[in-house]
């Protein structure tokens, strides 16, 4: 039986960076990803991009992955939004702020590449893949890891960092409520006769935002949130039809849509575990919560997830308590669930009332939007919290002194 501190289930971008965190600070960690990374064609741009924000940023720099990440990620300095129902709109530039940018679009597989070459550099870090669990028992103090293949694994604390569906979630029987919004996300990657002026564009329609977010040679990624009526006949457009179809929903900010890659769709739910611990596990990432993307903070969460729960894990290393008993994990549930639920909540709000198309719920929002883009104070704080410059910041998330 192979004796490690912590089993981390799954190996994707919270997952690896939750395992970098703690193999660099001497924690033996087993890293499990049960299917082999897919073969991909570099010269293909992905249809999808994360927005990583300036905490963000900071907690990969930390873990020494993000000079690689910033030479090939692309930096957005303002975005703006308008509402399709009226004249409300408003801008966010990095310079009122002083940052050099509101953060830098990334392609996942560009993220997780990079943290996955900083785990085989980490001698305590051991990555099995393929690797799936078959029976999960707690031992007093430890917790038995049974995989498919017949490998047995112990060790005091096990993380499910295994998606919304996690397979460690459902074996520790751990309930989470889930709300079907009734929207698919559409994204694809675009070309748009106009450059986008390293600015994010989002447009709030009437059945979900559509939001622009600006890659390199002038392309865009598309994150197109609509009801499940329509993404059917969305994805069965022909290219010029497609095209036309997303200039108009753009109101042609960007003139005319040029070219586009594949298209991919996946239907939005939201989900938060009633509970992120239990005695030898904790929940991470999207097996914890699963947030609405119209503000692009899944990830984001989910990294500073990583970065708390690493810096709780060791502190009770050096104070020698027991990092997988629950009185130590209910730290990082008390730090984390909060503030997750709060910007799940916000993102639910600006859904439904920019979803809705009752003539004074549209004549309160743009009334809104436009007051906001005039009360610098307020515009300034809501970037910063966005940007992760503001809150309960984890060790890594910080800047550094």
């Amino acid at each position: 039986m192979q004796q490690f501190d912590v089993i981390i289930s799954g190996a994707g971008i919270v997952g690896a960076t939750l395992a970098c965190a703690l193999g660099r600070k001497g924690v033996r960690v087993a890293l499990l990803e049960a299917t082999e990374p897919p073969v991909i064609d570099e010269r293909q741009r992905e249809a999808r991009v994360y927005a990583i924000s300036r905490a963000s940023e900071r907690i990969l720099t930390a873990l020494s992955v993000w000079d690689e990440l910033a030479a090939s990620g692309h930096p957005f300095r303002r975005m703006h939004v308008w509402d399709a129902g009226g004249s409300g709109e408003i801008d966010f530039d990095c310079a009122r702020i002083g940052e050099p940018h509101l953060g830098h679009m990334l392609e996942p597989r560009q993220i997780r590449a990079a943290l996955l070459r900083g785990v085989e550099a980490l001698p305590d870090i051991s990555l099995l893949c393929p690797a799936r669990f078959s029976d999960i028992r707690v031992a007093g103090e430890q917790v038995e890891v049974l995989l498919e293949d017949g490998r047995e694994l112990t060790a005091g604390l096990v993380v499910g960092a295994d998606g919304a569906r996690s397979p460690v979630r459902e074996w520790f029987r751990m309930p989470a409520g889930v709300h079907d919004y009734h929207q698919c996300s559409l994204v694809a990657a675009v070309r748009t006769a106009r450059h986008h002026d390293d600015t994010a564009w989002q447009r709030f329609l009437p059945g979900g935002p559509l939001a622009f977010l600006p890659m390199d040679d002038g392309w865009s990624s598309i994150v197109w949130t609509m009801p499940d009526a329509e993404i059917d006949a969305v994805l069965a457009l022909d290219n010029d039809d497609f095209h036309r179809a997303l200039g108009e929903a753009f109101d042609y900010r960007l003139g005319d849509i040029v070219e586009s890659g594949p298209r991919e769709s996946w239907p939005l739910r939201r989900l938060h575990a009633e509970r992120y611990v239990g005695e030898r596990v904790a929940l991470v990432g999207d097996a914890a919560h699963a947030i609405h993307p119209l503000a692009g903070q899944g990830v984001n969460l989910g990294l500073l997830d990583a970065a708390a729960l690493a810096e709780v894990l060791l502190a009770a290393r050096v104070q020698g308590r027991d990092g997988g008993s629950l009185p130590v994990l209910r730290r990082y549930e008390r730090w984390r669930r909060g503030d997750n639920l709060m910007m799940m909540s916000a993102m639910d709000a600006f859904n439904l009332l920019f979803s809705n198309s009752t003539p004074a719920l549209r004549w309160t929002r743009n009334l809104g939007l436009s007051l906001m883009d005039k009360a610098s104070p307020a515009k300034d704080t809501l970037m910063r919290h966005a940007m992760g410059l503001a809150g309960d910041l984890p060790q890594l998330a910080r800047p550094v002194v």
